[in-house]
């Protein structure tokens, strides 16, 4: 396949497809020793990327290896789970020079940058950096594909799993509703369904079908409204309550602590002293700066605490005020022995399936040959990090499939938007409306 450049990159408005939405065509700008490819999809139940993987195994190399000449790597490195063993031995033949596998463990959160950079690497990003800062660059496994397949980008892959009739990985137009997702794993399977979106442990709760799927949608865990973990994430949407319990109920076992991957790293955040903190007022400034390095994992709720709290939501909350008012702290990463203590620690997957009352579901996400075929779509112009793109059509134009409908101002960070299906705008606001 020919080598892409960055402007075609950003032409097709790639983004990275399984988290925040960082665009591509930025990252691949930068210049770096080691790209790494995570396929470690740690999030329980998800079973996309190895699914691309195993059927999409030459391009997803080509754009990897597309990506490590833009970034003029030495090497690039895919990082999956060892346990995939048919994966990697279909990857391992076709792999060129300069590009290795590195096997994962099956823990929870090997798919976080930086556990993934140490894991691969050995080297540790200091708080409040990037990859790029320890001379790496990572990129996930549609977004290589997405290079690869040199075209915009107008289609989703994503795994429906859960309280559904059968769970699969799917390939759909951007902006579907989740409702007709769902349907393509048979529909839910219990009354009141709700569905955490991108994951059960890193995810938000939706109760509205209606919601459509986006450049980032990685996945929809569909549960009873009633499943703890549902109630969970309702009970997290209310801080003071909270606030309230944590400060009453936590008895400062530092298990939260314990087991936060960043803090194993290093990095001076210690979620026992964020709810601590709680019973103070200004007093106890000192015990949640070191939040803003959080990675949100959602490990010390969902995992560690005895008590069942949620210092996780502490910690983010402590977080999104302490940017809020612009506030940073420049500090190294502690010495620490992280093949002691981050390895000693590592929560298998599926020690954490039991933990969160998932076990009676399948664990499998096969991809479905079969696309959906959308008679209408919603494509939001905020689908990544930065700006919001500008719209560039009007309602009764006539559009078709891979057209430009929105894109960011200039010198905007953002990504350009296309039409996901060929018809007619119906409707422009903060998203634009397609009907066939």
């Amino acid at each position: 396949m020919p080598q892409a450049s960055v402007e075609q990159i950003q032409s097709w408005g790639v983004v990275g497809a399984g988290g925040a939405g960082f665009p591509s065509h930025v990252k691949f700008r930068a210049k770096a020793e080691v790209i790494i490819l995570n396929a470690a999809e740690c999030e329980p139940l998800l079973h996309k990327d190895k699914e691309l993987l195993r059927a999409s195994p030459d391009e997803v190399i080509s754009g990897l290896s597309q990506a490590r000449q833009l970034v003029g790597a030495r090497e690039a490195v895919i990082g999956i789970k060892g346990k995939y063993h048919d994966v990697i031995e279909l990857l391992r033949p076709k792999l060129p020079e300069g590009m290795r596998i590195v096997e994962l463990a099956d823990s929870y959160p090997t798919g976080d940058e930086f556990i993934l950079v140490y894991d691969v690497t050995k080297r540790i990003i200091p708080p409040g950096k990037i990859p790029l800062a320890v001379g790496a660059v990572v990129t996930n496994v549609e977004t290589a594909l997405n290079v690869a397949r040199a075209r915009p980008v107008t289609e989703k892959f994503l795994t429906v799993a859960g309280a559904v009739a059968e769970p699969v990985t799917i390939r759909v137009p951007v902006g579907v509703t989740f409702r007709e997702v769902i349907g393509m794993a048979g529909g839910p399977t219990v009354d009141d369904p709700v569905a955490l979106v991108g994951g059960v442990m890193m995810g938000r709760l939706s109760t509205d079908f209606s919601e459509v799927v986006t450049k980032t949608t990685g996945g929809l865990i569909v549960l009873p409204k009633d499943h703890r973990l549902a109630q969970r994430y309702m009970l997290g949407a209310n801080w003071k309550a909270t606030a309230r319990i944590g400060a009453s109920a936590c008895d400062q076992c530092s298990f939260c602590t314990e087991f936060c991957p960043r803090y194993l790293l290093g990095h001076p955040i210690e979620p026992h002293k964020a709810m601590r903190s709680l019973g103070y007022s200004m007093v106890g400034e000192a015990n949640v700066i070191g939040t803003l390095f959080c990675c949100e994992c959602n490990l010390c709720t969902m995992m560690a605490c005895p008590e069942d709290l949620d210092p996780s939501k502490v910690c983010v909350q402590n977080k999104r005020r302490l940017m809020s008012e612009g506030r940073k702290w420049e500090v190294e990463a502690v010495a620490t022995r992280p093949e002691l203590h981050l390895d000693n620690r590592r929560v298998p997957i599926g020690r954490l399936i039991r933990k969160l009352g998932l076990a009676d579901f399948k664990n499998k996400g096969p991809l479905l040959e079969a696309s959906l075929m959308a008679k209408r779509v919603k494509l939001p112009l905020k689908q990544h990090v930065g700006a919001p793109a500008g719209a560039v059509v009007k309602v009764g134009d006539a559009v078709k499939c891979g057209d430009v409908i929105a894109k960011p101002a200039e010198n905007q960070l953002g990504a350009v938007i296309h039409a996901s299906i060929s018809g007619r705008v119906k409707e422009v606001s903060d998203a634009i409306v397609i009907e066939a």
